[in-house]
């Protein structure tokens, strides 16, 4: 959907499909059949953004076969829908029976993360609306923390100033002006948006950026005043936002608590939790070790990174259930 923004730019609102498992060009086009074109007609508006989780395989498809691309944005028009940006951070088998750390494969220092970006960039540009001249991609925050090294991290450094200058080739070409950014993730090498700081002021390109996502800031504990106060004080540019929630307890030391906790642990995802101290924060990398570790003080907030897939219901509101 579009809102206008008191300033006079239009604000793109959008429902991403990655919670939706498709690995495929036909995955997708069921997604927008039974999920996108659905939400579209529940809330009434007469156009839906989305934005689009393009796999490995379907996006090797669209970026190899006109006819596949001419397809989906054929399918898009035709049930009111439109994408300006795409979730590139998973890679593939984001619907898998466990996803958990592949999450993070392939990393920024691996070739395939770029050429992966890099079509995805392409095929943003073909399926940007006619009246859109920019669109956005989010993308891994360069690795997960175990493993990165210096040498990864300067590999991954470079393979992002070559997208930049890939991206600058796409605008030129195209008229079209894609930016990729960082999506800061607790675990992650880059953690906080404070994080993102020394690795994207090193890069230093107009078109490579941050993506802020709502429940990693909650979880990590940032202030989002401050984290992009400091971005914008860093010439860093915010490439897009995702708007998504973090569970809090304020008293982890209940059992009740815990327990109540413990409904949300599943087998799929990774759901990093941090506590604040007065020693500072203190994490693990998934739910389930939170909750089995010593208890801890009542005084001590509690967050549990966790993202609850939407469902649309054609016939009824939308409402927020648990992975199956």
């Amino acid at each position: 959907m579009r809102f206008a923004h008191p300033d006079g730019t239009t604000v793109h609102l959008a429902y991403c499909t990655n919670v939706h498992p498709a690995e495929t060009l036909d995955g997708v086009l069921a997604q927008l059949r039974d999920h996108c074109e659905p939400v579209r007609r529940r809330l009434g508006r007469d156009r839906l953004g989305i934005g689009l989780w393009l796999a490995r395989d379907a996006a090797r498809a669209l970026d190899t076969d006109p006819a596949a691309l001419s397809t989906l944005r054929g399918e898009l028009d035709r049930r009111g829908l439109e994408v300006v940006t795409l979730n590139g951070f998973p890679y593939e088998g984001f619907g898998a029976e466990e996803v958990k750390y592949r999450v993070y494969k392939p990393d920024w220092a691996d070739p395939e993360r770029l050429e992966h970006t890099t079509a995805l960039a392409r095929i943003l540009g073909a399926l940007l609306p006619d009246d859109v001249t920019e669109g956005s991609i989010s993308t891994l925050p360069l690795g997960w923390r175990t493993g990165w090294s210096a040498d990864r991290a300067r590999t991954g450094h470079e393979a992002l100033r070559t997208l930049g200058a890939r991206l600058d080739a796409l605008v030129e070409l195209t008229g079209r002006s894609i930016r990729v950014g960082l999506e800061p993730e607790p675990g992650c090498t880059v953690e906080t948006t404070h994080d993102a700081l020394v690795p994207l002021t090193a890069v230093a390109h107009p078109r490579v950026g941050v993506c802020v996502d709502t429940c990693h800031l909650a979880t990590s504990f940032e202030d989002p005043r401050t984290a992009l106060d400091a971005l914008a004080a860093a010439h860093i540019p915010v490439v897009k936002a995702q708007l998504s929630a973090a569970l809090h307890a304020a008293h982890p030391d209940r059992p009740e608590v815990r327990d109540a906790l413990a409904e949300f642990a599943e087998p799929r995802f990774l759901h990093q939790t941090r506590t604040r101290t007065p020693a500072g924060l203190h994490g693990t990398d998934d739910l389930p070790q939170a909750l089995t570790g010593p208890a801890l003080p009542a005084t001590t907030p509690w967050r549990a990174h966790f993202h609850v897939p939407l469902h649309a219901d054609p016939d009824g509101p939308l409402t927020a259930t648990l992975p199956e």
